[in-house]
């Protein structure tokens, strides 16, 4: 019985029935290894880019001895809590972070009202040179901004009729050493532009072509129809403007010279002197002002997703 078991599965196996069952188990496993595989290599790539993260919050957790000391330990052998309330005392965290926020979210919220308004004129709007014009907007995408700073500057110094000049911009220092000077160079950006037009190209006109036979104007479309069905996209825009902003060094640095005026990023210079850094302090700092881009990036992570998905499906 037990031979005439074993002929009979090979005589199965050998048949044309049996013949086309065997690539499908033969595919299963180098289909399990392909995926273990791409999943191994995911894990690696994801350490690999929280390392620095891990690192961070390793080291703010250190007391200052044992930042050095040989062999590396990632974790503490003393936690040291107290390195943050230090932190937050010596660099004056509390005040940094009122002056960022105020710089993030005015930002922010300028820059998706005014791109946005501009990206719908692109998307719908006829006019004589649209193309031209928006071609124009994309190619200052590849202007260093290092090379504008210099014009920036002498704009935001002769601003008309603010921080005593006249309405020739002369007088006065104008938005410098000012918050404002800070975010308004950064209200509009090209790149907004372009990603929140990419999206309004994706929604259906018929909407837009019943709400005008509603009698609804073009801001009333824009305002109740298009951007509401644009969340995604805004959301985008919304997160990488704040980003921007929160972890923007260069020209904060330029505009600002009074300490009260710091942002979180020129507050972190108070742990480096001439001769030392107080690394300990420095890193519980670091962590403690990445924890609001943490937040913001964990609510948005689905918009975000589906807005980046979502942008680059019609040109």
């Amino acid at each position: 019985m037990k031979q005439d078991a074993l002929l009979w599965r090979h005589a199965r196996q050998l048949s044309p029935a049996g013949a086309r069952w065997r690539p499908l188990l033969v595919a299963r496993p180098i289909r399990f290894l392909q995926q273990s595989i791409l999943y191994l290599l995911l894990l690696a790539g994801a350490l690999i880019m929280a390392a620095p993260f891990l690192w961070m919050v390793s080291t703010s957790l250190k007391p200052a001895s044992e930042i050095f000391r040989m062999p590396v330990r990632l974790l503490p052998s003393h936690v040291a809590w107290s390195n943050y309330s230090l932190a937050v005392a010596q660099a004056n965290l509390g005040r940094l972070s009122i002056n960022s926020a105020v710089v993030a979210i005015s930002t922010t919220t300028l820059q998706v009202l005014l791109g946005s308004m501009a990206a719908y004129a692109f998307a719908r709007l006829q006019f004589p040179g649209r193309e031209v014009l928006f071609l124009i907007i994309l190619m200052t995408q590849m202007i260093p901004f290092q090379i504008a700073i210099v014009p920036l500057f002498i704009i935001i110094r002769h601003m008309p009729l603010v921080g005593g000049n006249d309405w020739l911009g002369q007088g006065g220092i104008g938005l410098v050493n000012s918050l404002g000077g800070v975010a308004v160079p950064n209200l509009v950006s090209a790149f907004g532009i372009f990603l929140l037009r990419q999206f309004f190209l994706t929604l259906p006109v018929q909407l837009e072509d019943a709400a005008r036979i509603d009698g609804c104007g073009e801001f009333g479309i824009y305002w109740r129809i298009v951007l509401p069905l644009s969340l995604p996209g805004v959301t985008v825009l919304a997160l990488f403007s704040f980003v921007d902003s929160w972890n923007s060094f260069l020209w904060p640095l330029v505009v600002l010279n009074k300490e009260a005026l710091y942002t979180v990023q020129l507050g972190l210079s108070v742990f480096r002197s001439q001769y030392q850094t107080q690394w300990h302090l420095l890193m519980a700092a670091s962590t403690l002002i990445t924890v609001p881009i943490v937040v913001v990036f964990t609510t948005g992570q689905h918009y975000f997703v589906r807005g980046i998905t979502m942008s680059g499906i019609k040109g």
